[in-house]
């Protein structure tokens, strides 16, 4: 009840003249705007269609419009900016060659040129002190201590490729592998790292890459999600679920955990046996009519759409979900191509099974990290290096080296992209006075992809002669998510997503080129 005592009037003349002024100038904005306009940027907030996971034509451009004010009839005018990202979006659509992605995330940073940067020179410099400017997580040095590299490397396959003892598996697959030697980025800390790998930026709230290639594609298969993220044994990497977080777009863009061991996704089956899926079954149409009595008064609105299509999924999953991760039904001979017959590799080997059995089943984006946690839990090797990488790449080389075998054996390889890489590399030098231990480096590191349109037995850029910096075509992030966006049939400099008044998108307003070079 309102208090007798207070004369206030019910609003200020500054409050009257504020809520009035705004609801006539959205008034007169909307008009100057038009509504085609309008409607554009409502149907880019909820990607379009109804549901957001909804299998999409691989195009990304600008409509042609008639100028305001023509005849009905009046032939459409395009201007140029429209008429070239038509053209992209054409030429994009064209060209996709992959309709999956496998990245394969060693988060914690793999040393370059202890793996596949191959620099000779640095074998004779182990233990000398020489000036090389470095930046990582003790900030910025003008020289150290190199670490020379601590295997031998070997020529392999047809195109030669120098690989080093850590990956006797994989080394046999380097015709089908792209190697880009000069990537780099920003940041040499592993939360900003790990976002602008995985979103494109330093800073969280943004959308993750597996949900740009949700947006832009959609799903090819309603009762699995879209993306999906598997973790390490040992845990997740830093910033946990912002690494692969939908940020502002609809939720049922996110990436959905799955595991190996026990249930594939926790609680997904109600409990009370087939009482309690009665139940459940009850509930969810109580659920959806009431969704569809809110959804009828708010036409429109992305975020109920998403969460309609979440209870949806998570109800189908219940049967899809269990069958893809039953690995019971693969040979022994597959299996043992992935390493589940050994201890060290069973885990990881588990993973790239599971990712080709995803693969088959439609799922567009699947995410494997190797490592988790802290210290040697991951490739983030402060300590001992022959410690930690040996550990690591004997857990994956044989899995990964299977994946791309069973693949290429199946006829998935040429369509299913492989990417492999961390956040960033490690330095030459050594991060303490003593031990083999290396810093973080985001100044030079290599990723490399393999099938889905990549050019095999390639190598592309360079880092100085030390492995330091990148110096011959350098590429960054940007350039690396483009390659991904390109090679699945998108625009990268057009697909994007109108979110707080800007047209947003994972390249950034920047925008960036694919690495051309490695495309087949």
């Amino acid at each position: 009840m309102d208090d007798p005592r207070d004369t206030r009037p019910p609003h200020s003349r500054r409050e009257l003249l504020w809520q009035a002024g705004g609801g006539f100038v959205s008034v007169a904005l909307a008009g100057l705007l038009g509504p085609t306009w309008l409607r554009g940027q409502a149907l880019a907030a909820d990607g379009a269609t109804s549901n957001p996971l909804a299998p999409k034509v691989p195009r990304v451009g600008a409509a042609v419009s008639a100028p305001p004010g023509a005849a009905a009839n009046a032939r459409p005018v395009a201007d140029p900016a429209a008429q070239d990202a038509a053209a992209r979006a054409d030429l994009a659509a064209r060209l996709a060659k992959a309709r999956s992605v496998i990245f394969l995330f060693m988060y914690g940073g793999p040393s370059q040129v202890d793996t596949f940067d191959y620099k000779p020179g640095l074998y004779a410099l182990d233990g000398k002190t020489i000036d090389v400017p470095t930046f990582g997580r003790q900030g910025k040095r003008p020289g150290g201590r190199v670490v020379g590299p601590r295997w031998k490397f070997r020529q392999h396959g047809e195109c030669g490729k120098w690989v080093s003892d850590l990956f006797p598996n994989l080394a046999q697959r380097v015709d089908d592998i792209a190697f880009v030697h000069s990537m780099y980025a920003e940041s040499p800390i592993h939360g900003s790292g790990l976002l602008n790998m995985n979103c494109g930026r330093l800073i969280s709230g943004h959308p993750s890459l597996g949900s740009w290639v949700n947006y832009g594609l959609g799903s090819a298969n309603d009762d699995l999600p879209g993306y999906v993220v598997m973790l390490d044994r040992t845990g997740g990497p830093i910033n946990g679920a912002k690494n692969w977080t939908a940020g502002y777009m609809p939720a049922s863009l996110q990436g959905v955990q799955l595991r190996t061991d026990g249930e594939p996704i926790l609680d997904l089956h109600p409990p009370g046996g087939a009482a309690g899926a009665a139940r459940q079954a009850s509930v969810l149409r109580q659920l959806a009519d009431e969704n569809a009595r809110h959804a009828a008064a708010h036409p429109g609105n992305p975020e109920l759409t998403a969460r309609i299509q979440q209870f949806e999924l998570a109800y189908r999953m219940q049967s899809a979900a269990p069958e893809a991760v039953d690995l019971s039904k693969e040979s022994a001979a597959t299996r043992a191509l992935y390493g589940l017959d050994h201890e060290v590799t069973a885990d990881f080997g588990r993973k790239c099974l599971l990712a080709r059995r995803l693969v088959e089943r439609g799922v567009r984006f699947i995410q494997v990290y190797s490592g988790g946690g802290h210290n040697d839990d991951n490739w983030d090797a402060h300590g001992d290096l022959v410690v930690n990488h040996t550990k690591h790449a004997g857990r994956t080389d044989r899995p990964i080296a299977g994946l791309l075998t069973d693949l290429k054996q199946r006829g998935l390889l040429e369509e299913t992209l492989v990417v492999w890489g961390g956040e960033f590399g490690r330095q030459p030098t050594a991060e303490y006075a003593e031990g083999t231990g290396r810093d973080h480096n985001s100044w030079g590191f290599t990723m490399w992809m393999a099938g889905g349109g990549v050019k095999g037995g390639t190598s592309v850029g360079a880092t100085d002669e030390l492995g330091s910096k990148a110096v011959q075509d350098r590429f960054h992030v940007r350039n690396l998510h483009a390659t991904i966006l390109h090679l699945m049939g998108l625009d990268p400099n057009g697909l994007s997503y109108f979110f707080n008044g800007l047209d947003q998108k994972l390249v950034g307003v920047e925008g960036a080129e694919p690495i051309r070079q490695v495309l087949a």
